[in-house]
């Protein structure tokens, strides 16, 4: 049998969330959110109490990288593609071409909305280690959202 739960959530992502409530199975993403973050928890306390390896430890720490690094190199591709869709059309063909992933933030075209994205986003929870680490995977992946929306329209352009 199902039980009901009350959430609060901030007004902004109330509006946010009222325009899209068909699209979404709140239900069923709000089960996927709090059954993975009590699988991380009990994975984690059982890590706790056993004593694993080094080469246990070491294949851990590979799969959760992987993890990660797929997880910004996804919403680095989603954040691309919607990007792409408000784009002014030399904006987007500047950003076809652009490579220097390195200075996002500085650069003369794309520099404020990277700086926006990356102060707004989750990328701010991330220390510094962790920026550096995957703010290259969510660079590619939104290199990647704007050549899939590239060659979704270009025919018909």
């Amino acid at each position: 049998m199902a039980k009901k739960v009350t959430i609060s959530i901030p007004d902004m992502l109330h509006e946010q969330l009222e325009k899209w409530r068909e699209s979404f199975n709140l239900s069923k993403m709000f089960q996927d959110a709090v059954s993975e973050a009590i699988q991380r928890k009990e994975d984690f306390q059982k890590r706790i109490r056993e004593d694993l390896d080094l080469g246990q430890i070491i294949e851990r720490l590979r799969r959760e990288k992987m993890q990660s690094e797929g997880n910004y190199l996804e919403t680095g591709k989603n954040d691309g593609i919607l990007w792409a869709k408000t784009a002014h059309y030399d904006h987007l063909k500047y950003a076809l071409h652009w490579t220097d992933l390195q200075n996002a933030t500085k650069d003369e075209i794309l520099g404020h909305y990277f700086s926006e994205i990356f102060s707004s986003k989750h990328l701010r929870e991330c220390n510094t280690y962790c920026r550096s680490e995957y703010l290259l995977n969510y660079l590619q992946g939104w290199k990647q959202g704007i050549e899939y929306f590239w060659v979704e329209i270009k025919e018909k352009l």
